[in-house]
């Protein structure tokens, strides 16, 4: 199954209405601020709300 392709301003009106969660793919947290996005959460940020998350929560992973 091919994963489905979505555009970056439809990603970003995801976010804005919090429909949808922005994910840094880097562990690294030097990475993560060289490569920040306007209302992306680090991947650490991520792991330590994983429990907190609805099942059915949209996710999008990126990385530079």
């Amino acid at each position: 199954m091919e994963p489905e392709r979505i555009s970056a301003p439809d990603v970003r009106k995801k976010v804005i209405n919090e429909s949808a969660l922005l994910v840094c793919a880097y562990d690294d947290d030097n990475k993560f601020k060289n490569f920040h996005l306007g209302g992306a959460i680090s991947l650490n940020e991520f792991k330590a709300r994983t429990s907190e998350l609805e099942k059915n929560q949209e996710l999008f992973f990126y990385c530079a």
